[in-house]
C-alpha cells in the first residue's frame, strides 16, 4: 500500500477470477493478433524473432496508453459482474 501511494493509484477490491481484466487480454495480445493475420510460421525461432521485432516496433506511448486506462476498465469489468460490455 506505500508504493500505491506512491504512485497515486488505489487499491481496488479483488474480484472472482475474470479473464477480461487479464493485461495481456486487454491490449498486447489484441494488438498483437492484427500484426499476426496471414503470419504463417515455420519454426519456434521465427515466431520468437516476429514477436521481439513486434514489440521493439511499438513505442513507449503505446505500453503506457494503455497501462494508464486499465484501473478504469477494471472497475467496469468489476461492475459489470463479469457479463460483456462494450469498451
Amino acid at each position: 500500500q506505500d508504493i500505491l501511494g506512491n504512485v497515486e493509484m488505489g487499491i481496488l477490491p479483488h474480484p472472482p477470477y475474470f479473464p477480461d481484466i487479464a493485461l495481456s487480454d486487454y491490449h498486447l495480445f489484441r494488438s498483437m493478433a492484427h500484426g499476426l493475420a496471414d503470419q504463417h510460421f515455420q519454426s519456434y525461432e521465427e515466431v520468437k524473432n516476429w514477436i521481439d521485432l513486434w514489440i521493439v516496433s511499438k513505442d513507449d506511448q503505446f505500453f503506457r496508453r494503455r497501462i494508464r486506462t486499465l484501473p478504469e476498465r477494471w472497475e467496469k469489468v468489476v461492475a459489470s459482474d463479469g457479463q460483456y460490455f462494450q469498451s
